[in-house]
């Protein structure tokens, strides 16, 4: 049985507009997305919840799809997850990628999204990233942003929730695909 839940609006001073690239054009995604908030690590995470040893280290990606190869990507040991900060989300935003890679054998890292709802917080668990010992994009993943875009009379406010599940996994460059902007 499928509950639904009305998302809060959001208003339009928390809904700047960020640049928009093509971050995923040499594995063949053409689409434009925008950085999520200090989602390219390299400074403070002020805005980051992190929890159970989640920190940032040496050594990004090593693509530069951010305009520069960077210095520091988030590590995640086993267990630990972060939350980024609450961005804006309407039905054109449909998905997000980012990149990823294991530190163990067999990491597996746990994805979800958190929309903000009159009634609090609503966690939407989107599934598991199996992970290889090379920094890669992962596949497009769904936000859930059309059903909480038309709840919310368009536009409401989304974080994403990673943790690792097994072995100690290295996340960098969050992306949101702003389609239709």
């Amino acid at each position: 049985m499928l509950i639904c839940v009305p998302a809060a609006a959001a208003s339009a001073s928390t809904c700047p507009s960020s640049p928009a690239s093509e971050p995923f054009a040499q594995w063949g995604d053409t689409n434009s997305y925008t950085l999520v908030s200090q989602g390219n690590f390299e400074g403070p995470l002020s805005q980051w919840t992190l929890s159970g040893g989640a920190s940032t280290v040496a050594g990004s990606e090593p693509y530069g799809v951010t305009g520069a190869v960077g210095a520091f990507s988030l590590a995640l040991p086993a267990g630990a997850s972060a939350q980024s900060p609450f961005t804006c989300v309407t039905a054109s935003d449909p998905t997000f990628r980012f990149f990823a890679r294991n530190n163990t054998l067999l990491s597996t890292l746990a994805v979800a999204v958190v929309y903000k709802t009159l009634l609090g917080t609503l966690t939407v668990p989107l599934g598991a990233v199996a992970l290889s010992g090379t920094w890669q994009p992962t596949l497009p993943m769904l936000t859930a942003s059309v059903a909480a875009g038309l709840l919310s009379g368009g536009t409401a406010e989304l974080a994403l929730r990673f943790t690792a599940l097994t072995g100690s996994s290295r996340i960098d460059d969050v992306f949101i695909d702003p389609r239709m902007r």
